[in-house]
């Protein structure tokens, strides 16, 4: 794609050490249930394949699933863990040491949703809140708003979907994903906004094979 093509030839990016972080102290792992439906959930979908999921050797049997109940309980999944860039002692395999969202590459340009401010902590809410969640199966909303780097982005749903994929495929069954385009920051934001809430939409948007292409590539600096 010629640079004159591109919605935003020259988007401002931000380092990575400028990026919201939240180290781990050693020791302190949490192992929750983030990932072990998606068997389930995803059967057989063109993302099985991909760098989203997860090793199936973390769950080795009943008794290891109630810890990590146990744990999840104790440290519920919260927006910082959403967003990305947490860090774990070397060897952890808990969801903390992965980015779900802010690693996420631009369609047309080499950085990540994070470094461009696409993808926000602070635009990140879930409800009930961490702290309300007692119960680690408590149905919870992950609301994501996305600004996109102008308001004329043609790529605009490309990114929501892709976005929402990676929360489906990572999040367990009792979160209720809602993505969409922050208030004024998309000149066509309520037309983005109901492609991307309409589920029968959203799944045929991803029976496109260009489309699909465009999300895997997108989800390859996953990790």
């Amino acid at each position: 794609m010629a640079k004159s093509d591109l919605d935003n030839a020259n988007p401002t990016v931000l380092s990575v050490s400028q990026l919201p972080s939240r180290n781990l102290a050693k020791g302190h792992e949490r192992r929750g249930p983030d990932s072990k439906y998606d068997h389930i959930l995803f059967p057989k979908q063109w993302w099985a394949g991909s760098s989203l999921n997860n090793d199936p050797s973390v769950w080795t049997s009943d008794e290891d699933e109630d810890d990590d109940l146990t744990l999840a309980t104790e440290e519920p999944i919260d927006e910082q863990e959403i967003y990305g860039k947490n860090y774990a002692p070397s060897g952890c395999t808990c969801m903390a040491r992965r980015n779900l969202l802010s690693t996420i590459s631009d369609p047309e340009h080499p950085v990540t949703l994070g470094q461009i401010a696409v993808v926000r902590l602070d635009d990140i809410h879930l409800s009930p809140s961490p702290a309300e969640r007692l119960d680690p199966n408590t149905l919870t909303n992950v609301e994501v708003d996305l600004t996109p780097t102008v308001n004329h982005c043609s790529l605009a749903t490309v990114i929501g979907l892709a976005v929402r994929v990676r929360l489906e495929n990572a999040l367990p069954p009792n979160y209720r994903i809602i993505v969409r385009m922050k208030d004024g920051s998309h000149a066509q934001d309520d037309q983005v906004n109901k492609q991307l809430g309409d589920k029968e939409r959203v799944a045929a948007a991803l029976e496109n094979d260009t489309l699909k292409g465009i999300i895997e590539k997108m989800l390859e600096t996953c990790v």
